[in-house]
């Protein structure tokens, strides 16, 4: 028993893994799709929707231009969904000591103690992301409105993060990548330079966690054959894991919006700052209407779904206990 809970963290941080660089890597494009919709003014809308947006993305910047920001991604992908699994079933097993059901109060405890934990690494990811993601949009506006010059709202102009958004007519952008920005932002900064956002972020991580674990954990065992027999096939934790991922994304969608506005560090002249998540939605409203805080949601659905449903499947199909079983750690730990 001792041997059995020794290997289970382990191999959960291996699923979690796992299921999350699968995961960004088939739905990556959608999310960039998502990321330049949120970020567009009215008045100043380059794309009609997510495949309008896919579309001029590969027409401008090629096949990989989709792929923006996906190093980092995959990078603290892996942390960030083993983090975020794990914490959530470990929240579980210590709620359920004393051998009783888990209340719906309890798993939704569970679910916000998770969502706290992973902000560590989703912060930084995607603060660092959403810069390399945005920087096509920009570069797309300056060819659309040529008047439109861009400017860095982050207390003075930095060599590295303005090459980053080079949008002047030439043979060949210069791009950066996100080791340089996180340097600058550490120079300029501080750590704090990498937790912009971090208010909008836990506003949007810990409500989906209350939302998506208990819902998926209740779904999933409607899958169940029998009260004897509680197995679950692959396809109905897949199932689950989309449904229960697509209802969380829509109904936090508003967080995301303005996490996304309040971690864009580079902005057009007529695009707005703000100052806080109070400021940021108050000015979404008044400019934008209430429309604007759902921009984006029916691609974050999308991107969601299936990135949850893979690592459900991931998690129960159990490969971190496959890996493990087979390497020096089991023998050692034998």
């Amino acid at each position: 028993m001792a041997q059995q809970q020794q290997i289970s963290l382990p191999a959960k941080l291996i699923n979690g893994g796992v299921a999350g660089l699968v995961g960004v890597t088939c739905v990556f494009p959608i999310d960039l799709a998502k990321t330049r919709l949120q970020n567009q003014r009215s008045g100043q809308q380059l794309y009609r929707s997510m495949i309008d947006c896919l579309i001029k993305t590969v027409k401008s910047e090629g096949y990989f231009g989709m792929y923006r920001g996906a190093a980092v991604n995959l990078t603290l992908v892996t942390p960030e969904k083993a983090i975020k699994l794990a914490a959530n079933d470990f929240f579980r097993h210590q709620l359920s000591k004393d051998g009783s059901k888990l209340t719906l109060l309890k798993e939704i405890l569970a679910g916000c103690c998770a969502g706290m934990c992973q902000v560590i690494i989703t912060t930084p990811m995607e603060m660092l992301k959403i810069q390399l993601q945005d920087a096509g949009r920009l570069a797309a506006q300056q060819r659309v409105m040529p008047s439109v010059v861009t400017t860095l709202k982050m207390g003075g102009t930095s060599a590295v993060l303005s090459r980053a958004y080079n949008t002047s007519p030439g043979p060949q952008l210069m791009r950066v990548s996100a080791t340089q920005i996180t340097r600058e932002l550490l120079r300029t900064k501080g750590v704090t330079g990498l937790y912009r956002g971090l208010g909008a972020t836990l506003m949007r991580d810990i409500p989906f966690s209350v939302v998506y674990f208990p819902l998926f954990a209740h779904l999933n065992q409607l899958g169940q054959h029998s009260p004897e027999d509680p197995s679950v096939p692959f396809y109905w934790s897949f199932m689950s894991g989309c449904l229960a991922g697509s209802t969380a994304a829509v109904a936090v969608s508003p967080c995301d919006v303005v996490k996304t506005r309040l971690q864009s560090l580079k902005k057009g002249t007529n695009e707005e700052t703000y100052n806080g998540v109070v400021d940021c939605v108050r000015k979404i409203l008044k400019k934008e209407g209430p429309g604007a805080l759902l921009k984006g949601a029916g691609c974050r659905a999308l991107v969601i779904a299936p990135l949850f449903g893979i690592a459900q499947v991931v998690y129960f199909v159990g490969v971190g206990e496959f890996v493990l079983g087979f390497s020096p750690y089991n023998i050692c730990s034998a």
